[in-house]
């Protein structure tokens, strides 16, 4: 196999996965031969060869096999496991760009900082501003400018579907654009705990502790998942300080508040409220509209020709309320539905195709669900919570209890005081009272209400 059929390989890869994707693992890769089947690629690190050989070894296949060399197995290893060391070989994307050699692995190029795959879709862009979000995307936003660190870390969290991962995805996405020599690192929990326990078992942790260290924006999603893992939350603590300590900005996502993480280090818990939390809340009536009017119009250039009724949107934007990924899913279901019948969207073929998603956005809380997440917040027994006992630390979770029953069920306040162990609807009424004088004065309260509400509607 000769460079040139390497070059015609990697000019399709990097028009199927990406140029991001391409830059940062198959660039990287050295082409060292072809025999008996195998193809062989000299990689940076043991970790790069394991992600790209999980990740693209089937597409490097798929098209070495398709430009007509048969190959069914791909290897990668490091230069001194290589029994020869050929001259790199590996193409350049564009022509006029000079073929350039792996670097090596301790050189922590660009290269070597293999992140999670960014979304392309997912730009400040696409993202529809609302009430409920318009905070956190102003945050992100600034962030991205790039400019003097003005609040480190950026802790953004929520419910599932409210849009974290997307900012995430938006800030990286215009820090690459805004200042290219940046080296900015978007990565889940998981994956840095992924890096960890391989470095520790590769015994290459001080290769890891310099990776982490030298970067310019560290993001990471989803640092709920880290919680519990003691040697994990031990390293990440440690990478957070020397990066702050660097200014270098760090931007969080989880799906609550740093001191509602349970099991999470409180050292940690503090680090992460030192800058900027902010709470993404679930989405109100307009922002859901404005979701669906774009993602609708987007549809209207892929399926060309396919109309749909007024009115539709708005039904949509009212019935399903639960997260954006489902109202989005749903939208792309009836469009795609439509385009294979060959029909309108109307609101009867809309309710007709997406009756399931309907029935499950109609699913009614429930006065025991209301008891039982309420009980479960305040570490309290649900016995006690319909019982007789008036100890302060029982008697103001029952009533948070009959806060969330009044607005959030359709009972009526004897139905209420029946399902609270038979208390009369004037206790109710009163349970009711109290916590709403409260929720004005006392900033804890307010804080459990918020998130007892979002879980609730969840």
């Amino acid at each position: 196999m000769t460079n040139e059929a390497w070059g015609r390989v990697c000019e399709t890869l990097a028009k199927r996965i990406g140029i991001n994707n391409y830059k940062s693992w198959i660039e990287p890769l050295r082409f060292a031969g072809l025999s008996d089947g195998i193809a062989r690629f000299e990689v940076p690190t043991t970790f790069f060869g394991d992600w790209v050989s999980r990740n693209y070894s089937d597409h490097i296949l798929g098209l070495l096999n398709a430009d007509g060399h048969a190959a069914g197995r791909a290897e990668f290893v490091v230069p001194a496991q290589t029994a020869a060391n050929p001259q790199p070989t590996h193409a350049p994307i564009a022509a006029d760009k000079p073929a350039r050699a792996a670097k090596p692995a301790r050189n922590r190029s660009d290269e070597d900082l293999p992140g999670a795959t960014l979304d392309a879709r997912f730009t400040f862009d696409s993202f529809v501003v609302g009430k409920p979000n318009e905070l956190a995307h102003a945050a992100a936003r600034r962030v991205a400018e790039g400019g003097p660190v003005s609040f480190n870390p950026l802790f953004l969290y929520g419910g599932v579907g409210l849009g974290k991962t997307h900012l995430m995805h938006a800030i990286a996405h215009e820090l690459q654009a805004r200042q290219p020599q940046l080296r900015v690192l978007y990565l889940s929990a998981e994956q840095f705990m992924y890096r960890f326990v391989q470095a520790l078992r590769d015994k290459q942790i001080m290769d890891f502790k310099e990776l982490f260290r030298s970067v310019d924006v560290l993001m990471v999603d989803d640092v709920q998942f880290i919680a519990g893992k003691d040697s994990t939350q031990e390293e990440f603590f440690h990478t957070f300080n020397a990066l702050i300590d660097q200014n270098k900005q760090i931007v969080i996502s989880a799906d609550r508040a740093p001191g509602e993480i349970k099991d999470l280090e409180d050292r940690i818990k503090s680090r992460m409220q030192c800058g900027l939390v902010v709470d993404l809340h679930p989405t109100d009536y307009e922002l859901r509209l404005g979701i669906l009017q774009q993602k609708a119009e987007y549809y209207r250039q892929q399926y060309k020709g396919l109309a749909i009724s007024t009115g539709v949107l708005e039904f949509l934007a009212h019935r399903i309320t639960t997260n954006v990924r489902v109202l989005e899913g749903a939208l792309t279901r009836l469009f795609a539905f439509a385009s294979l019948v060959g029909r309108e969207i109307t609101l009867e073929l809309a309710q007709d195709c997406l009756a399931d998603i309907l029935r499950a956005s109609d699913r009614k809380l429930t006065i025991e669900e209301i008891q039982r997440k309420v009980a479960e917040h305040y570490n309290i027994r649900l016995s006690d919570m319909i019982g007789p006992k008036r100890l302060r630390n029982i008697a103001r979770p029952r009533q948070v209890a009959m806060y969330f029953a009044k607005q959030l069920t359709s009972r009526s306040l004897p139905e209420i005081g029946r399902r609270f162990g038979g208390r009369d609807h004037t206790t109710i009424m009163h349970g009711v009272r109290k916590i709403e004088e409260l929720m004005t004065t006392d900033s804890q309260l307010s804080d459990d209400l918020q998130l007892l509400r979002r879980q609730l509607q969840a």
